[in-house]
């Protein structure tokens, strides 16, 4: 199965107690189909007192399986807590998009989809030059009032 249809197949599970277990998580979900992983992330903190850090992936071996939980566990009670189920984002990389290490303009994608040439600008400043069809400013004929709103007699 490749990345992206992996991530299809993937719910993610928010809003967990911290009594939820991934057998729990497995007795929950599998009446939706065939599960192929559950992810748990453990707390980082060393002095943290929860277990878990509240939410969890479970991996699906259909993408309609995952539909299908979605579906009915989002607002559902777990251990007391109202779950969150919605379908898994793909984890952004380091190196892409706001929050990166590296410029949006020097990112190959970034540039692959606004960059333009000289030729283009060339053009659309000439096409604004030579039909300057713009309408009157909605702003003109304002500049003597002084205050806002309707004129009181």
């Amino acid at each position: 199965m490749t990345d992206s249809a992996r991530w299809k197949a993937t719910v993610y599970v928010g809003g967990l107690s911290s009594y939820a277990t991934t057998s729990n998580l497995h007795d929950a979900f599998i009446p939706f189909g065939e599960i192929s992983d559950i992810s748990l992330p453990k707390n980082d903190h060393p002095n943290a007192t929860e277990p878990h850090r509240g939410f969890a992936y479970v991996e699906f071996e259909d993408v309609e399986d995952a539909k299908e939980a979605v579906d009915n566990m989002d607002q559902s009670e777990f251990f007391g807590r109202v779950l969150k189920v919605s379908p898994a984002k793909p984890p952004k990389s380091a190196n892409e998009g706001l929050g990166s290490k590296t410029a949006v303009w020097e990112q190959e994608g970034w540039l692959a989809k606004n960059a333009v040439d000289d030729e283009d600008r060339l053009a659309a400043d000439g096409s604004q030059s030579a039909g300057d069809t713009r309408p009157d400013d909605p702003m003109q004929g304002l500049e003597g009032l002084d205050v806002a709103g309707p004129k009181l007699a």
